[in-house]
Formats: structure tokens, sequence, C-alpha cells
């Protein structure tokens, strides 16, 4: 089973192929979906990783609070969407 990770306070340079590298290294990462701006199409500064339910408790204690290019990751468990 899979569960989705929220990852915010990213730099607006980063590439999903950089975040999904980097939290390989908790497990096996199966999406990377950063957000971006629909009017100008850069990026929002968070994104959301989905990853294999047992890592993602590594990945989350792991990554919260690393720093990536002078900004420090907030990493937790993705809330579900509300309507």
């Amino acid at each position: 089973m899979t569960k989705s990770i929220y990852a915010g306070n990213l730099p607006f340079s980063t590439t999903e192929d950089e975040i999904g590298n980097l939290f390989a290294q908790y497990g096996d990462v199966y999406s990377v979906k950063l957000i971006s701006d629909r009017e100008t199409g850069r990026l929002r500064g968070f994104g959301f990783v989905e990853m294999d339910e047992k890592d993602c408790a590594a990945a989350v204690e792991g990554l919260n609070g690393y720093e990536l290019s002078g900004r420090q990751l907030r990493v937790n468990e993705a809330r579900p969407k509300s309507f």
C-alpha cells in the first residue's frame, strides 16, 4: 500500500527527479508531483511524494528539517484532500 507525503518549503529551482532521488534514500518512490502556479507555471514551493507505507515514517523523520539549497524542508504525511 502507498502513502502520500507532503514536501514543503522546496526551492523553486528544484526538479521532480531531484526530490525523487532524495526520498529514494528511504525506500521506493512511486511518484513525485511538484505543484506549479496555473497562470505563471512557476513552482509554488511544495509537492507530494508517493511511497510505500512502510517507508513513509522513515522518510518523514529523515527529511523534515533537511536543508536543500539553503531551505529547510517541511515534510509530513499528506492529509486527505478536503472539498
